[in-house]
């Protein structure tokens, strides 16, 4: 079966297109901008992709093998209503789905169980954790994750496998159309406004998932928050358990995070807890989780109010007394809508904030671009950051600020070209 993937490079098409070549499909695709995500596809075998997302292109690969099931980001309509390449493969008789149809034939021909890991925060850093215990155990799983980890592929299909590590977002609803055997809800905290108009909306989705979920390990802060009655396949964990201090990793939403990865596999393979603690403590990280770009720089996924302040708690950590930098380039201008009211304090324990232009993605064309000024503005105190650009002027000023033994961190979700992650890449490498 040949598989074109429609965005190949974004962070949860690109794995699964991995996961499809190694469980025997053709696969190809496409993306509207060259990425490090998409030299990571090429690198791993999957050179049939092209840059842009027109009739033509993906008329050429149709006629050259025949595509039998077009997969698309929810981005895809987002932008376009009548985006090409779809339009094309409904011309054509195509198969065409989003990507949770796709999964869920993997799951059913190759017999896998489903372990979902879903949440406001840290769903990318849970599930790498997961899998990390996994390897370290040297147990055979097949997984996905959103973002490069240097003990394993983003996507994996590993034949003989029991176990499917699926990071579940909740965004356009994907989450909803699995019943995972185990999920694991990392933190519940109202987002994706455009999809989810109401918390309520958000608070009921979440509810759907846990009911089709087999079992559930989550805290008992969103066992609360969500209104959950107490059935026995829930496994509600205390965050003041004293076992948490025994990790040792930095950052304590990480700890959070690694305590139920342990509790995931503790439960799946019984082993003890003291013996994942250990092998945990040993996590190497995943990249843009406050991944280190030279001595003094990291980039980070943070891009909610919520994750900056969980991203400022490690990076004090980090930086034990240093002055904390923050680069800051928010994520889409449809979000900023929504949330422009809640970022007041989030970027407390920031020395100073250079605040970057909205990095563009699966927009509403008739909305307004929300300029920094007007961003940096709601801020409760507005003077700790400034309105900055790309270019040779910030680099010296990280520059600067390196060399006074400050910690400057990135903060962006944006992945494809001229985004704050590639230019500092591109910028700041080791010698």
């Amino acid at each position: 079966m040949h598989v074109y993937f429609s965005g190949i490079g974004g962070s949860a098409i690109g794995p699964l297109a991995l996961i499809a070549k190694q469980a025997g499909f053709s696969v190809s695709g496409s993306d509207k901008r060259s990425s490090l995500s998409i030299a990571y596809l090429r690198r791993h075998g999957i050179d049939n992709v092209h840059i842009g997302q027109g009739r033509e292109q993906i008329t050429a690969v149709h006629k050259k093998r025949p595509i039998d099931w077009f997969v698309y980001s929810s981005a895809l309509t987002m932008e376009n209503l009548h985006p090409p390449e779809l339009e094309f493969c409904r011309g054509q008789s195509i198969k065409t789905s989003k990507r949770d149809e796709f999964i869920n034939l993997i799951l059913e021909e190759k017999k896998l169980k489903l372990i979902a890991i879903s949440g406001t925060n840290g769903k990318t850093t849970t599930t790498a954790m997961v899998i990390w215990l996994f390897t370290q155990l040297k147990q055979k799983v097949s997984y996905s994750v959103g973002a490069k980890m240097n003990f394993g592929t983003m996507g994996l299909y590993a034949p003989g496998s029991k176990y499917f590590i699926y990071e579940a977002d909740e965004f356009d609803r994907n989450f909803l159309a699995f019943k995972p055997y185990m999920s694991i809800i990392t933190s519940v905290a109202w987002d994706h406004r455009e999809i989810f108009p109401t918390r309520e909306d958000y608070q009921l989705a979440f509810q759907e998932f846990i009911s089709q979920s087999d079992q559930t390990i989550l805290w008992q802060e969103d066992f609360d928050y969500l209104g959950l009655s107490e059935p026995t396949n829930l496994f509600i964990q205390s965050s003041s358990k004293t076992l948490i201090e025994s990790i040792s990793l930095k950052g304590h939403y990480n700890r959070l995070n690694a305590w139920l990865a342990i509790q995931a596999v503790y439960h799946l393979l019984n082993v003890p807890i003291g013996q994942l603690v250990v092998m945990m403590n040993r996590f190497p990280g995943v990249q843009r989780r406050m991944e280190q770009i030279i001595d003094n720089l990291y980039t980070d996924y943070a891009h909610t109010p919520e994750k900056i302040a969980a991203a400022l708690n490690v990076a004090q950590e980090i930086a034990a007394g240093k002055n904390v930098i923050v680069v800051y380039e928010p994520n889409t201008n449809r979000r900023q809508h929504f949330m422009i009211n809640d970022y007041k304090d989030c970027f407390n324990g920031a020395a100073k904030v250079y605040w970057l232009p909205t990095y563009l993605g699966r927009e509403d064309p008739n909305q307004r671009i929300i300029k920094s000024e007007e961003l940096i503005a709601h801020l409760s105190n507005p003077g700790v950051a400034e309105p900055a650009e790309l270019n040779q002027k910030l680099a010296e000023c990280i520059n600067d600020h390196i060399k006074s033994g400050d910690m400057v961190v990135a903060m962006t979700a944006g992945a494809g070209e001229n985004s704050l992650d590639e230019w500092l890449r591109q910028k700041f490498t080791r010698k």
